[in-house]
Order: C-alpha cells, then structure tokens, then sequence
C-alpha cells in the first residue's frame, strides 16, 4: 500500500519562503502570481498485509507526531492504492 502525506503551513502563520518565491517569482516578470505557501510533501510505502483502516490510524499518527508540527501545520494523508 502507497500513501501521500502534504504537509503546509496553517493560513494564520507567516510563511517566510513563499513570500520569497513570490517576490522572485515577481521580479521574473510573472505579475500574475499573487502568492506561494511552500509545504512538504512525502510519499509512504506500508507494508503488505496491512488493513486499510490500521494503514488510515498509522499514517494519521506518523502525520501528526513526526511529519508535521501541529501547532504550526496543517497535514493530508492521501492513501494511494490498497493491495
């Protein structure tokens, strides 16, 4: 089983390097851009035989204790395929 976990900055908290990403993308002539918010992104390999719900516990758990920090981030876990 394959999982995504997007791990971002909560909207109230300043994001320092999407602010630079904006200006330079400014400064190279893309005026459209508006804003970045820059995030991490992980993919995840379990091991077979696992339950799609024990798969959905752990990968929340994992997420929320040692992918992100939840004071700060916010986090998603997308599971990708079941075998």
């Amino acid at each position: 089983m394959k999982a995504r976990v997007f791990v971002s900055m909560k909207p109230t908290v300043l994001d320092p390097q999407g602010q630079t990403v904006c200006a330079a993308l400014n400064g190279m002539g893309h005026k459209e851009i508006a804003a970045v918010r820059q995030g991490k992104y992980f993919e995840v390999a379990l091991a077979d035989g696992m339950s799609l719900e024990d798969a959905s516990k752990l990968l929340d758990e994992v997420a929320r204790d040692v992918l992100s920090n939840p004071v700060i981030e916010n986090y998603a876990v997308e599971i990708l395929e079941q075998d």
